[in-house]
């Protein structure tokens, strides 16, 4: 190795800024590329250039493995042709056979110096990058740079641009080069072109920031937005909570003579936004977000998440809301399934739900249907209830006496069982999924049985396709995942 190649490393490291050792591997590369040149491309070649002298060394990597296990030429080497050589190897073992290095002439020299800054120009672009990551999920001020029929490209300094995507543009969205725009930065994608920022004016969270620049009380957090909902350019709900009791903090969004609300209104084309106060009792939640429809009956199901609303057929279009806008926002606000019904359609499905659930534990229990019944009228919905449940509970149940107690939470324990051994035998995640921050087991079960097992597959994953997957997260959490899953990424390119 040359001292003028040395002096080029330590030229071009110096010039950009970055660490010298990123410069030395861009030279490596250079120089194993070469060397292919040489002896064959399918060749495993590792050259190592000593970082004080210069001088290289180069070395051929091949593993020995026995004969049916050959398969990549070049890499590999079967142990009889091994043994055929003199060579003393050994099935598993990798052998290092030194090659002469290349040296370099003009050619290659160019060569590397264009490697090398590739390398920096990659290095540049994942700092730019990664110090944006820092702002995912805040609002953005930038300006348009290109403008076509599928997306808009943002300029947002510092040598970084976003895309601003027509999906996640509102209707009456119609930009020129030059316009500033202000938009909500919620996923960074790395694909082969470079990392790739995406932005967004329809999402909820810009919402929700454009509430925290407008009212004082959020960005202090003495009101809390703990959710948002959104038909893009039409409507939008959000939920509100005062951690200060002197404090409304409906009107303090909505302001004097409704001037906040009509500022954020303004940014999003006109939308309509709806403030509820947020309660953490999910059936009060659900009368606030269905305002002003007044509703008659509530049934709640925990385990599903679903909600069942019983209000009377003069109300019912109010309740649905045009092409069914009003309970399609107020169950994304509430991250629940709201079903819209009159009473008398409340009652038919409560009774189909019954014989549902007696279907249920006469299979799972073996049991008679008129015990099943039993169960079912003394509120049991899981086979987790009848295992668990105090026994004093169910003795209180006057047709059952300790035998049958016994036999039912025996037989429920039993079907539990059979349900988490078939649950265990599918698909199980890696390690580093299930142990990754901000991670639950049933979470990462439910990832791998939709194919994604570790944390690299859940970093290539975006915000809506894993939501697709797990319907009950937030979007924010969802983002939240993602961005720890990506976190190898750039520890690996700093």
């Amino acid at each position: 190795m040359s001292k003028e190649v040395l002096l080029l490393v330590k030229s071009l490291s110096d010039t950009k800024g970055i660490d010298q050792e990123l410069a030395f591997q861009a030279l490596e590369a250079a120089l194993v590329m070469a060397t292919k040149k040489r002896y064959g491309a399918d060749w495993n070649i590792i050259v190592s250039v000593d970082r004080e002298s210069g001088e290289s060394t180069t070395t051929r990597h091949l593993s020995i493995v026995a004969d049916e296990d050959y398969l990549i030429e070049g890499e590999q080497l079967n142990i009889t042709e091994a043994l055929a050589q003199g060579l003393p190897a050994k099935v598993g073992e990798v052998l290092e056979i030194p090659l002469e290095s290349v040296t370099f002439g003009r050619i290659d020299a160019q060569a590397a110096k264009q490697s090398i800054l590739q390398k920096i120009r990659e290095a540049e672009r994942y700092e730019v990058v990664r110090s944006f990551t820092e702002k995912m999920g805040q609002l953005l001020t930038a300006v348009v740079k290109k403008v076509t029929r599928e997306w808009v490209l943002l300029d947002l300094g510092f040598n970084a641009e976003g895309m601003l995507l027509r999906s996640e543009m509102l209707p009456t969205d119609a930009f020129r080069a030059g316009d500033r725009v202000r938009a909500y930065l919620y996923d960074v994608h790395f694909e082969a072109r470079g990392p790739q920022l995406f932005l967004s004016r329809t999402r909820p969270g810009m919402l929700i920031e454009l509430f925290r620049i407008e009212v004082p009380e959020v960005g202090e957090e003495v009101i809390e937005i703990m959710a948002a909902s959104r038909d893009p350019g039409v409507r939008a709900k959000i939920a509100v909570k005062t951690n200060d009791g002197r404090i409304d903090p409906i009107g303090a969004c909505i302001g004097m003579r409704g001037s906040r609300v009509q500022a954020v209104s303004n940014e999003l084309g006109g939308e309509r936004v709806d403030i509820v106060l947020w309660d953490d009792n999910p059936a009060q939640l659900v009368i606030n977000a269905m305002a002003p429809a007044e509703i008659q009956s509530i049934v709640v199901d925990e385990n599903l998440h679903s909600i069942d609303i019983a209000v009377n057929q003069d109300q019912l279009s109010q309740a649905i809301g045009r092409n069914g806008q009003n309970v399609r926002l107020a169950s994304e606000l509430m991250g629940w399934t709201l079903n819209v019904m009159t009473p008398e359609e409340v009652s038919a499905k409560s009774e189909g739900e019954q014989v549902s659930h007696i279907e249920f534990f006469a299979e799972k229990l073996n049991v008679e249907e008129d015990i099943a019944g039993i169960l079912v009228r003394e509120g049991f919905t899981t086979l987790e209830e009848v295992a668990y449940v105090a026994i004093a509970d169910m003795l209180a149940i006057e047709e059952f006496d300790e035998d049958i107690v016994e036999a039912l939470r025996e037989r429920a324990i039993e079907a539990i069982a059979s349900e988490e051994a078939l649950r265990q035998s599918r698909a199980k995640p890696a390690a580093d999924l299930r142990a990754m921050e901000g991670m639950t087991e049933d979470l990462a079960y439910r990832l791998a049985e939709a194919g994604i097992v570790n944390m690299e597959d859940l970093a290539e994953l975006a915000v809506d396709d894993l939501l697709e997957i797990e319907a009950n997260l937030s979007e924010e959490r969802a983002g939240a995942l993602i961005l720890k899953a990506r976190e190898p990424w750039f520890i690996g390119n700093q």
